[in-house]
């Protein structure tokens, strides 16, 4: 087991809720673009809210508690990515008969973006991002002692 297994695990945390960030800070930019692609139909089509999907890096926890002594270098575990996932709920309509995109009843399809649903995960995952700095400065802050005992 790794002197810098903690350390690991932080900055793996760390890089997913930053990924996390950014997936969030584009569905907050593009809240309102009605034109994001063109569907199979040939027509176009509001953006979709985007997803982020972590889950744990490498084993399962209780086969990872097992061999916990077992680990070798480069094994850490810790968080990441799997996949970006689109939304699928369906679009907002909203009456507009003077917007470019209105059908003839005068209704515009908007993103499926909730500005406060976004807003909660990006206080989510920043409160998330900021408990891991402090775990990361913690792990150093042991560190920095266990050298100073050879002092």
């Amino acid at each position: 087991m790794s002197i810098f297994n903690g350390m690991n695990i932080s900055g793996s945390a760390l890089t997913a809720n930053r990924f996390k960030m950014d997936v969030v800070s584009s569905n907050l930019a593009n809240a309102d673009t009605t034109r994001a692609r063109i569907n199979e139909d040939g027509e176009w089509e509001p953006y979709r809210r985007k997803v982020a999907i972590q889950e744990a890096k490498g084993e399962r926890f209780s086969s990872m508690l097992k061999n916990a002594m077992d680990v070798r270098e480069g094994e850490a575990g810790g968080v990441k990515i799997s996949r970006v996932t689109e939304d699928p709920e369906p679009f907002k309509q909203v009456f507009n008969p003077s917007h470019p995109d209105a059908d003839e009843n005068g209704y515009v399809s908007m993103p499926n973006v909730d500005p406060l649903k976004e807003m909660i995960d990006l206080m989510s995952t920043t409160r998330a991002y900021e408990a891991n700095v402090t775990a990361l400065n913690a792990s150093k802050g042991m560190l920095m002692k266990a050298l100073e005992i050879g002092r």
